[in-house]
Order: C-alpha cells, then sequence, then structure tokens
C-alpha cells in the first residue's frame, strides 16, 4: 500500500504486516508525483445477544440475533495524494474519501428491526490535509486528519483489517477494539508538527478542533513521544496525552470550565513471526457508556462528558505461519466508564472482549479474514444490573489497491 494513503489505510498495512505493501498506482504529473490507492472490504456477520442487549436497555425493539453483509473496523476507502520538493520544502496533500458496502438506512435504527436498503450508505471524507516540512527539522500537518492521541493503539489493532466489537448494527464500520481497549483517536480538524526521526525518537503535537463543545473558545491539544527499533527484536513504544476544555451544558452539568484529558502507553514487540502489542490508557471527562442504537452500546468514543473518569486497555499475541504467510491472532481487551455524581446513574459501565482471528494473504493485495468476538456488557448507560452480551462470527475479505 502506497504510504501517501495516510495513517488509515497504509497504517494498516504496516501495522499488521498484510501483504499489500506493493500496493497503489503512482502517476507521474509534471513537478508532481500523484498517489491512487484504497480498499474494498466486505464481512458477512452473525451475532448473537443475550441479557439487556436482547430486550435493549434504550426501549428499541431488540432481536436475539442480527445477520449483517458489511464493512468492518476499517471503511472501504479511495485515496488521492501528491507530493513534490520545492523552495527545499517537501510539499504533499492528501484526499481520502471513506464509505461502506452495508444498505442500511444509517440513521440510528438496527437492521435487525426493519431498517430501509435502498438509498443506505453515505460518504465520509475523512482525510483533507497538506504537509511541508524537510527532514532535517520535521514535518508540519494541517488539515483533517486521524487524531494523534490513540492512533498507535488503534493502527497495532488486528481488528483494522477484520470486525471486532459493535457487528449486528449499521453504519460505514463496525468497533473494533474502540470502547473495550483504547479510546477512538477520530478524525479532527488540526495544525501539528512531527519532528524528525533522531535514531529511532521522534515525537508529535496537534492543536487541534475539540470534540462536542457548545463553544469554540479553547482549542484542544494532544501529543506523543515514541522510540522505534528494527533487528531481530524490532519494536516500538510510545506515550500520548490530550486535553481540552469541556462546556458540558448540552450534558446539564454545572461545571462547565472544567478540562477534560488522558493519557496512554503503549508498546510492541515482533519477533520470528511472533508479535506482541500492550496498551493501557486513563482519561477524565471522556467517552461514553449510552446505547446509540438497538445492539450497539458506543463506550470509549471521545465525546465531551466531564465528572466522568474513564479506563482501560488491550493485549494482542500474534504469530504468522512461515510460508503459508496467515497470521493467526488472539486479543483481550477492556474499557470502563466510571460516572460522577453529577450524572446520576448506580453502576460503572465496562465493555470486555476476546477476540480471535486469522487474516490469510490469499494474494499480495488480497486478504481473506475470518474473527470471532465474544463481547461482555457491564451496567450499560451506568445502568447497574443492565447487562448483556453480544457474540460474532465475521467471514469475508480485505482488497487494497
Amino acid at each position: 500500500m502506497n504510504k501517501k494513503l495516510g495513517m488509515a489505510v497504509a497504517g494498516a498495512v504496516m501495522a499488521f504486516g498484510a501483504t499489500a505493501a506493493n500496493a497503489g498506482i503512482t502517476i507521474p504529473a509534471g513537478d508532481w508525483t500523484i498517489d491512487i490507492g484504497g480498499n474494498v472490504n466486505a464481512y458477512y456477520t452473525h451475532t448473537s445477544y443475550g441479557g439487556d442487549l436482547d430486550t435493549n436497555v434504550d426501549g428499541a425493539p431488540g432481536s436475539e440475533s442480527s445477520n449483517t453483509i458489511s464493512t468492518g473496523l476499517l471503511p472501504a476507502a479511495l485515496g488521492v495524494g501528491g507530493k513534490t520538493r520545492q523552495n527545499d520544502l517537501d510539499i504533499a496533500f492528501q484526499f481520502t474519501f471513506f464509505t461502506g458496502v452495508d444498505s442500511t438506512d444509517g440513521g440510528g435504527t438496527a437492521n435487525v428491526f426493519g431498517a430501509n436498503g435502498a438509498g443506505g450508505n453515505s460518504l465520509n471524507i475523512r482525510q483533507a490535509y497538506m504537509t511541508f516540512g524537510d527532514a532535517s527539522w520535521g514535518t508540519i500537518k494541517m488539515g483533517r486528519d486521524l487524531g494523534v492521541f490513540g492512533s498507535d493503539a488503534i493502527l497495532s489493532d488486528m481488528t483494522l483489517l477484520g470486525v471486532g466489537t459493535g457487528a449486528g448494527g449499521n453504519g460505514n464500520s463496525t468497533l473494533g477494539r474502540i470502547g473495550s481497549g483504547y479510546l477512538y483517536a477520530d478524525w479532527v480538524g488540526q495544525i501539528a508538527y512531527m519532528s524528525p526521526n533522531w535514531n529511532g525518537f521522534s515525537f508529535a503535537v496537534a492543536a487541534r478542533q475539540p470534540w462536542g463543545n457548545t463553544d469554540n473558545s479553547d482549542l484542544g491539544f494532544d501529543g506523543k513521544v515514541s522510540y522505534e527499533w528494527a533487528g531481530d527484536y524490532a519494536g516500538k513504544v510510545w506515550g500520548g496525552y490530550l486535553t481540552q476544555k469541556t462546556d458540558n451544558g448540552a450534558f446539564g452539568v454545572a461545571h462547565d470550565e472544567e478540562r477534560a484529558h488522558a493519557w496512554e502507553i503503549g508498546g510492541k514487540v515482533s519477533v520470528a513471526g511472533f508479535g506482541l502489542v500492550g496498551y493501557y490508557y486513563d482519561g477524565q471527562g471522556l467517552g461514553s457508556s449510552v446505547v446509540a442504537s438497538a445492539n450497539l452500546p458506543l463506550s470509549g468514543l471521545l465525546i465531551n462528558a466531564n465528572d466522568q473518569d474513564v479506563d482501560g486497555g488491550y493485549v494482542q499475541g500474534t504469530y504468522t505461519i512461515p510460508g503459508v504467510g496467515t497470521k493467526l491472532g488472539l486479543s483481550w481487551g477492556q474499557s470502563e466508564v466510571e460516572k460522577g455524581g453529577n450524572f446520576g446513574g448506580t453502576g460503572d459501565y465496562e465493555n470486555e472482549s476476546w477476540i480471535i482471528g486469522a487474516y490469510h494473504p490469499l494474494t499480495k493485495s488480497l486478504n481473506l479474514v475470518a474473527e470471532y468476538t465474544d463481547t461482555d456488557y457491564d451496567n450499560i448507560g451506568n445502568v447497574k444490573g443492565a447487562n448483556g452480551d453480544a457474540k460474532t462470527i465475521a467471514l469475508g475479505a480485505i482488497l487494497f489497491f
């Protein structure tokens, strides 16, 4: 996959080690080099629900199971980028258009009780940014792209090429480990600086459009430092931070001037076909425990919800079979939302999931995927005793070009 497709697609390939690394279309255009690439993926998912997810704690009609044909965590994408060298500056741009393959109505009504397919789906331009800089002093990025905080967590998640949690509803993607192992990095407007690579050490900082505020009086800020090394025991370690002012008038909270903040630490290593990832985060004023649609609790999305604590993490192990190239993976993760007194509620909301996956490179561009995900939801919506579970079998493929 051509690396100018951006973090969402190229990062997925690099993090996972898929065989699409040579894909992409490069077109010379005068002083510019234009890159075109992307992916298409589709999965059959069967999800069985138990407990309060069978009847839905938000009052919506429910079902014991759901069958869908949809995209996975990484939506289908078409990316167009360009790069050139002018006046001793490396200049580049990137636009990436994301969509799904599902044919539900996308309006928050789960397809298990009568969504329409005729006019479903939507187009989402998640990347629109420019960069300029030089290897001697770094790079400046301006525009919309994946946030700095949480980006390594999602790009190291094996389900980025699969489905993970959140199957059975509608929309352009599932959740992978969002809300059951890490907070969502999201796609945000930002002005970021990325340092050069000093023998494996680098850092990035960004001023960003804040989430969910009813006014835009203050920007948010995030950043990370990382160290990466090659060799027989190749790996990477990183740490990150995020902060922003919160205006929670929409949530009925009296103290609107509080700040949301979070920190993270993670690492990964690979040796002789084995890979191991470990990640942990902790924060305040972030996350969600609501049931956004039938059968789909959205724990862990980064929205303003002050006076609550969040924490979680995940551990992932993989092994690539020599010669065959099939990658086998086992992953465990958990996220918790602990509400403060101003929000009421009687229980701390917790997601815990186990994921088993097999990812086989049928060709250098095409990967076949099989996953099984078992997720437990405790105290959904911070309502004590409102518990449920979802078990998903996913079979499909992802094609990079």
